[in-house]
């Protein structure tokens, strides 16, 4: 014990240290950061200032929108500053950053799974679906992710204050996240690995097997319908969802479940590139291209007229 040297500080070796690399992924970053912040506070906007954008789906869209902000938030500040100091993040900072990390993360997956549940209700139960979907119904489900978000990252992080550093305060990685950082750990962390286990595959499973039923009951009850255009305007409204649910999923349970066996710095970067600062920068495209009504309220915004209409 007495030769562990206390780490105060840890340092963050993510990307190249040649100068020139370092600008245009300093220009890219900032330019996906600010594109991420002012598409998701469009959609908010057009959400809550548009009449015909009150409905449950576009309430979870505006929650969707907000959880972005502050998932992308969670890193891209401090990766940022980083390019031009001196890589480095206090040990307060990086759990805290764990933590953000893990409860935004753990919450979308939630979000998402509510939607899911609010498509089956509109398109399995369209009669009853605003009895169903009412306004204490869809603030509780709101209320319950953030709740679930919340516990995760405590359950996660709170075990790490326990963990000894040998001196060893490299984290090849651009962000702190709960596999690099115990991987520097020179203490057990096979507690930390079965807690991190457990709540990852439980909310993993449980949030995919209600999305998996919902979907079930929609494409059985979209393969019922006669209509043709009936069943592809019932797909449409679906179709931005599952995008964004594929591309979260995959790329966030690989980050975190997948084995010791098959990881690889690059392969970590790239992973969470994608589910940290890649999704909540498209989910915003996504949504304005992929939903009409959506996409006519981001143009009656930014002051959009056809040149039919000015011709005329």
């Amino acid at each position: 014990m007495e030769n562990m040297t206390t780490v105060t500080y840890f340092i963050l070796l993510g990307f190249s240290d040649n100068l020139s690399v370092q600008i245009f992924l300093f220009l890219m970053f900032l330019f996906i950061y600010a594109i991420t912040l002012l598409g998701n506070l469009v959609i908010i906007a057009v959400i809550r200032k548009n009449s015909n954008l009150q409905s449950p789906m576009y309430f979870f869209i505006g929650h969707l929108s907000f959880l972005d902000i502050c998932f992308s938030s969670a890193t891209m500040p401090k990766l940022l500053v980083n390019f031009f100091s001196s890589h480095t993040i206090s040990y307060n900072g990086c759990i805290a950053q764990i933590f953000f990390i893990i409860m935004t993360g753990c919450t979308e997956l939630y979000i998402l799974a509510v939607m899911a549940l609010d498509r089956y209700a509109a398109i399995c139960k369209p009669l009853h679906y605003v009895q169903i979907m009412n306004r204490v119904c869809c603030r509780s489900l709101i209320g319950g992710a953030w709740t679930i978000g919340v516990i995760q990252g405590c359950l996660n992080t709170l075990p790490l204050l326990k963990l000894m550093f040998c001196g060893q305060n490299m984290i090849r990685h651009f962000s702190c996240e709960q596999p690099s950082l115990l991987a520097l750990s020179c203490t057990d962390i096979y507690t930390n690995r079965i807690i991190l286990s457990i709540t990852g595959n439980a909310a993993g499973i449980s949030s995919f097997l209600l999305i998996s039923v919902s979907y079930f009951h929609i494409f059985s009850t979209v393969r019922k319908m006669h209509s043709a255009e009936a069943k592809r305007r019932t797909f449409s409204t679906c179709t931005p969802h599952l995008i964004v649910l594929i591309l979260y999923y995959s790329s966030c349970w690989l980050r975190y479940m997948k084995p010791d066996l098959i990881s690889s710095i690059v392969l970590d970067e790239i992973l969470s590139i994608q589910y940290s600062i890649c999704t909540p920068l498209l989910n915003p495209i996504i949504y304005s291209l992929k939903t009409r009504d959506v996409k006519e309220a981001v143009k009656e915004l930014m002051g959009y007229k056809p040149l039919l209409s000015h011709a005329m």
